[in-house]
């Protein structure tokens, strides 16, 4: 089998597994355990259906970055439950899903699974680099469209998009992204400066949504070129349009440093290479399965995982 790493957007698929499985599945002391069933269940199909040789679980070490706020305050604002100014943020996540967090790492260390996290960076930006790096193949597995940033039909690095349910999983590639956009994926994240995000807190430029974002680059190029040519009497740019661009200038100047993904994080030497379980860590497995109620859904990723356990 051909080399092909996975690389997880391990939070963006735990929060999924948390509100698509029942929280009335609970280990003996009550703690439910609803998200671990249903990640476990997530990367058991993953690794089933598209075969990877190579996986990480990629971990926000800091969901909010401080070095993102300072460039925009409004920047995940609103799913700040603490400021902690010496630290990460504290984000409002439920009570029963912030519980299981822990029991998350924990097991995904029982099953062998790398797990790469970096101080004062996201996910995303572990993602990022990892794909940008990579000598193989590459899936990210997310639910957040601005890792199609990363998606290289040339270099064969995908996105298998969560959003609309693991049963209607889409394969990003270069085409996905030109059709449904109209802008090729280098170009997704000055797409998404132009556009903004509410869910992430990004303003965008007043006035202007995805058509007419996808038309300006399509005309442009680039944020750069496009910022020039706002600056330009002589450009092709209505005084509408430019009037626009002008007053959204400092922020166009920061808003590409928090919407890109960082690429060059040095992660040292790691071996993700997916291979079945020695005794000591398959024991602990099926350990945490018995205390922590996982019933098949242990089984499933043991077997997806190259493990040799009895059927559920």
């Amino acid at each position: 089998m051909a080399d092909r790493l996975m690389l997880l957007d391990t939070a963006s698929l735990y929060f999924r597994a948390f509100y698509g499985v029942p929280d009335s599945i609970r280990r003996a002391d009550g703690t439910p355990v609803n998200a671990v069933r249903g990640l476990l269940d997530i990367i058991a199909r993953l690794v089933a259906d598209f075969e990877p040789t190579h996986l990480v679980a990629c971990w926000d070490d800091d969901w909010r970055p401080h070095w993102r706020v300072e460039l925009i305050p409004s920047y995940k604002a609103h799913r700040v439950a603490e400021v902690v100014p010496a630290g990460p943020d504290v984000e409002e996540v439920p009570d029963p899903l912030e519980a299981q967090v822990p029991m998350i790492r924990e097991l995904l260390a029982a099953l062998d699974v790398t797990v790469i996290g970096a101080p004062q960076h996201e996910a995303d930006d572990v993602i990022g680099s990892l794909a940008t790096q990579a000598s193989m193949p590459v899936d990210v597995v997310t639910g957040d469209r601005d890792l199609f940033q990363l998606v290289d039909d040339a270099r064969d690095v995908r996105v298998i998009y969560t959003a609309r349910g693991m049963s209607r999983l889409e394969v990003v590639t270069d085409v996905t992204v030109v059709g449904k956009y109209g802008v090729l994926p280098a170009q997704y994240a000055d797409f998404a400066v132009l556009r903004g995000d509410t869910s992430d807190g990004l303003p965008g430029v007043s006035g202007i949504g995805e058509k007419t974002a996808a038309s300006l680059l399509q005309q442009f190029l680039d944020l750069d070129a496009l910022v020039a040519a706002a600056a330009d009497p002589a450009a092709p740019l209505s005084e509408r349009m430019r009037s626009k661009l002008t007053g959204a200038a400092d922020y166009l100047a920061v808003a590409p440093t928090v919407v890109e993904v960082v690429r060059d994080l040095e992660l040292g030497e790691f071996d993700a290479r997916i291979r079945p379980l020695d005794a000591a860590h398959l024991a602990e497995v099926e350990r945490l399965a018995t205390e922590w109620n996982l019933g098949g859904s242990a089984q499933r990723a043991l077997r997806a995982l190259g493990n040799d356990v009895t059927a559920d």
